[in-house]
């Protein structure tokens, strides 16, 4: 089973082969090839199966930059809220994204305002 947390079920719908390092990247391609091949996703509240080979996290907590890891958590929130998930659900990666394209244009421009990949993934929304 994939472990995604918040942000991460709306964010990786536009994942365009980029990333902290190679590592980063492969993991990132595999977790979504076993999402997209039907793999169940359990939704969680704080690291996943992304952020664990992310040069950023220490113990549990995601040290990118002062004040991440609040900023991830609320991120999280507002992500599971809008997709209507909670911690511990088992959901589909095809209910996700087809959630993530009903989402508007405006609620993007708040939840990716500041975000180190908001251009990268400007290109594809």
């Amino acid at each position: 089973m994939v472990r995604f947390r918040g942000h991460h079920l709306i964010c990786l719908n536009f994942f365009q082969g980029e990333g902290y390092s190679q590592d980063f990247i492969d993991n990132l391609k595999q977790l979504l090839d076993r999402a997209e091949k039907g793999e169940k996703i359990e939704v969680v509240a704080g690291p996943d199966d992304v952020c664990k080979v992310c040069p950023s996290l220490k113990g549990d907590i995601c040290t990118h930059k002062e004040g991440a890891d609040e900023e991830i958590k609320e991120l999280d929130n507002q992500a599971r809220s809008y997709l209507g998930v909670e911690p511990g659900q088992k959901v589909d990666w095809k209910e996700i994204r087809q959630g993530v394209a009903k989402i508007p244009g405006s609620w993007f421009s708040d939840f990716c305002k500041g975000c180190d990949w908001e251009k990268v993934c400007n290109r594809v929304r």
